[in-house]
C-alpha cells in the first residue's frame, strides 16, 4: 500500500484532581471548545466533547500519528494551563495522572456522541464513581481500585 488510512475513533475519560477545583458551568463550552482545538493541532477530529464539574468525556476521531497516551497528555496539559489564565478560581486546578480511553465501533458512534451529549441528566442518576467502574466492567480492564482514584 502506498497510503497508511485509519480512522479510530476513541472515547476518553478524565477527572478532576482530588474534586479540588471544580469546572464552572459557565465556563465548561469554552474549555470544550479549547479542548477541540487541541485535538486539531494533533490532526485528531473532535466529535463530541461534554462532562461534568468533575469530569470530562471526549470523543474523537484520533490521528493516525499520535498515540492516545500523547494526545490525552496534550489535552490535558494544554487545557490545565488554558484554565489556569481564566481566574483566580482556577490557579490550584489540575487533571488527574490517569485517563481512560476505549475504541469505539462506527456502529456504536452515534450511542456514544448522545451518552456524552446527555452527560449532566446522566450524572442526576449515577455518580462519576458509578459511571467510571461501569466503563472498566463493560470493556474487561483489571485495575486496583487503591490506585483508581489518587
Amino acid at each position: 500500500m502506498s497510503q497508511s488510512l485509519s480512522k479510530l475513533y476513541i472515547h476518553c475519560i478524565f477527572h478532576v484532581k482530588n474534586n479540588t477545583c471544580l469546572i464552572r458551568p459557565e465556563d465548561e463550552n469554552e474549555l470544550y471548545a479549547y479542548i477541540g482545538g487541541v485535538l486539531k493541532l494533533s490532526k485528531s477530529i473532535p466529535v463530541q466533547i461534554n462532562g461534568t464539574g468533575d469530569h470530562i468525556h471526549v470523543l474523537c476521531i484520533m490521528s493516525k500519528n499520535i498515540s492516545l497516551a500523547n494526545l490525552l497528555e496534550d489535552i490535558k496539559r494544554n487545557s490545565s494551563r488554558w484554565i489556569k489564565t481564566k481566574d483566580n478560581y482556577y490557579l490550584n486546578f489540575a487533571w488527574q495522572g490517569g485517563y481512560s480511553g476505549y475504541s469505539v465501533s462506527q456502529s456504536k458512534v452515534e450511542v456514544v456522541n448522545r451518552y456524552i451529549e446527555n452527560q449532566k441528566e446522566h450524572h442526576k442518576h449515577q455518580t462519576f464513581k458509578e459511571e467510571y467502574l461501569q466503563f472498566l466492567k463493560e470493556n474487561g480492564i483489571e485495575y486496583n481500585e487503591e490506585y483508581l482514584w489518587t
